[in-house]
């Protein structure tokens, strides 16, 4: 039989909060993290905002060596994945540590490592390149850095699925537990992207918003939506199979109770249009739970903010649930928060958690009114009322998609 798996810590870096408590704070009070860039001059680029995390201090969470060894996406990480251990309550003394493993993913690793040294070898030459360059720059030193960091000696992995990066990599932590390789995972998403080359590809790609005015940059599933802004930061949660959670007493948030992948085999950066690749993701999800889809009131969408994305994610919820698709509450966390890549699933699965613990579903803020096709219900107002189930949806260029079901703990 598959092993219970339940949530008992959270971690989150956000540009609305670089803990979980000022996060939550800063969703149910409707608070944007758009703001023009700062880390760099934008006057040559289209795309002026983004979504920075603000005060982030390293030394806060580690010491000075280790950060300078670190990229801000592995600082994130380790940052994110030291609240929710702390959270979770969880002693490695008193633990196996080969049973307490790791997944925390990032779809790009450090642009800005790649940027840096670059530079440097076009100006000073192949011997001046920085030797800590790789190490700095590959994705998996998120998961490396975390495990380094805590002393979690069990299965280590680094899932990257573009922006279905942080379902993906708390789906597979949860399948690890179920059957029994782990009794323990930290897992999530992490992503600092907001450089030069970061924005200049994605914009090449007209993929991001290029509006100055926050109010009007990320609006999901608006007539007006017109791209997604570039957010940055981690979420990180702790997994555990029930039985251990409850000999140590644990406080738990919320069960996971169903995962769901598929591939649209379509397109390198369009959803399939149809959107059967993303319903087939949450079919799989309902199913892996046994739950039917009347069951479920609310769904944690993907929603980018793009013109596909939004309109195609609208087509696959109705062609998962039918006619019970307009009885659903369906909302976009990056409505606040923009879209953080390999990490916006992992800051989404954290978010879905705390609407269950508290029945708050969050406003889609920006949105105002859609087109004809997309006549959902995506909450233009917050709501207060239980929410038994969570699935909450992640989409990857590439045509990734992972679905996650959360359940009220009974």
């Amino acid at each position: 039989m598959k092993r219970r798996v339940v949530v008992t810590g959270l971690g989150a870096i956000t540009p609305i909060g670089n803990n979980v408590e000022e996060f939550w704070k800063g969703i149910k009070e409707e608070k944007i993290g758009f703001a023009p860039i700062t880390y760099f001059d934008t006057t040559d680029y289209r795309c002026k905002l983004a979504a920075e995390v603000k005060d982030f201090d390293p030394a806060q969470y580690m010491d000075k060596k280790a950060a300078r060894r670190m990229e801000q996406f592995c600082q994130f990480a380790v940052a994110a994945a030291g609240e929710a251990i702390k959270d979770a309550g969880l002693d490695m003394e008193a633990e196996d540590p080969y049973m307490v493993g790791c997944n925390v993913g990032s779809g790009i690793g450090s642009l800005q490592a790649m940027e840096r040294e670059y530079d440097r070898l076009k100006d000073k030459g192949p011997g001046r390149v920085a030797p800590m360059l790789v190490p700095l720059m590959i994705s998996n030193m998120a998961a490396g850095n975390v495990s380094i960091a805590y002393g979690l000696k069990g299965k280590s992995l680094n899932v990257v699925t573009a922006c279905a990066t942080g379902t993906h990599s708390i789906g597979e932590a949860y399948r690890t537990i179920q059957y029994g390789d782990a009794d323990v995972m930290i897992a999530g998403g992490t992503e600092s992207s907001v450089c030069p080359i970061g924005i200049a590809g994605f914009s090449a790609l007209t993929a991001l918003s290029f509006s100055e005015d926050p109010e009007r940059a990320s609006i999901p599933f608006d007539k007006d939506r017109n791209g997604f802004v570039m957010g940055e930061g981690a979420g990180v949660v702790v997994l555990e199979e029930l039985e251990h959670a409850l000999k140590r007493g644990a406080k738990i948030y919320a069960e996971v109770v169903g995962y769901g992948c598929s591939s649209d085999a379509y397109h390198i950066t369009s959803p399939a249009e149809d959107g059967s690749g993303a319903a087939r993701a949450m079919q799989n999800a309902m199913a892996d739970g046994g739950v039917k889809p009347e069951e479920i009131t609310y769904i944690n969408a993907h929603g980018t903010s793009t013109h596909h994305n939004d309109l195609f994610e609208t087509k696959a919820i109705k062609l998962a649930f039918g006619e019970h698709a307009y009885k659903l509450r369906i909302n976009s966390t990056k409505s606040m928060v923009g879209h953080l890549l390999g990490a916006a699933g992992a800051v989404e699965f954290v978010t879905c958690v705390k609407e269950i613990e508290e029945g708050f579903i969050h406003r889609t803020v920006g949105y105002q009114e859609s087109e004809e096709e997309m006549d959902l219900d995506y909450c233009k107002t917050s709501r207060e009322e239980a929410v038994p189930y969570a699935l909450s949806n992640s989409l990857g260029f590439g045509g990734h998609n992972a679905s996650i079901l959360l359940k009220k703990y009974e």
